[in-house]
């Protein structure tokens, strides 16, 4: 299938409700999140899109987070993003797990990074991160402090080093409270 017959496979079947695109290798399909799973299921059962290749989210501030999943199909060789949006004030999506039991892992990881919740999800329980770890270190507002609280190894900068030329003010990541780190 090309993309074109993929798009009207998409409107044919849900209508406005959908919306695509032409994508490098397929289309990007975005649905409302009440179509989530159906749209999931008719990749899988009417296009053919058998094998699932990942899962993951988007931090889109304002506009809350995109969640899009990658499906191919292997017998008609096409591909398909299919992506839509959760409020980030309650971001949570039903589990894509009984169409794709491959989703599993990937819910998890999307569910510790940006806390979106799977509603369905048969375990989700952390997968990546420490115990006792706050917070969700893929959203836009979390606070990567590494670079704060260790000296980066490679000098970018003329001084950085620690070498040669005085080296230029500091500047912390945002959100980086003054005297925080190891120089404080």
């Amino acid at each position: 299938m090309n993309a074109a017959d993929l798009a009207e496979a998409w409107t044919g079947r849900f209508g406005e409700e959908v919306t695509t695109e032409e994508s490098f290798g397929g289309i990007s399909v975005g649905v409302p999140v009440e179509m989530w799973v159906e749209a999931l299921e008719f990749a899988r059962d009417e296009l053919g899109c058998d094998f699932f290749d990942w899962l993951t989210g988007v931090d889109e501030v304002d506009e809350g987070f995109a969640i899009v999943a990658h499906v191919y199909s292997l017998e008609r060789r096409h591909h398909l993003l299919i992506r839509t949006r959760v409020p980030r004030e309650a971001p949570v999506l039903p589990s894509a797990v009984g169409v794709f039991r491959g989703a599993n892992w990937h819910e998890r990881e999307t569910h510790e990074m940006f806390g979106v919740v799977f509603e369905g999800h048969p375990n989700l329980i952390p997968l990546l991160l420490p115990d006792g770890f706050e917070g969700h270190p893929l959203r836009k507002e979390f606070v990567l402090a590494a670079r704060v609280a260790k000296p980066w190894p490679g000098a970018k900068e003329p001084g950085e080093s620690g070498h040669g030329a005085p080296s230029r003010r500091r500047v912390r990541p945002p959100g980086v409270p003054d005297g925080w780190g190891p120089n404080a």
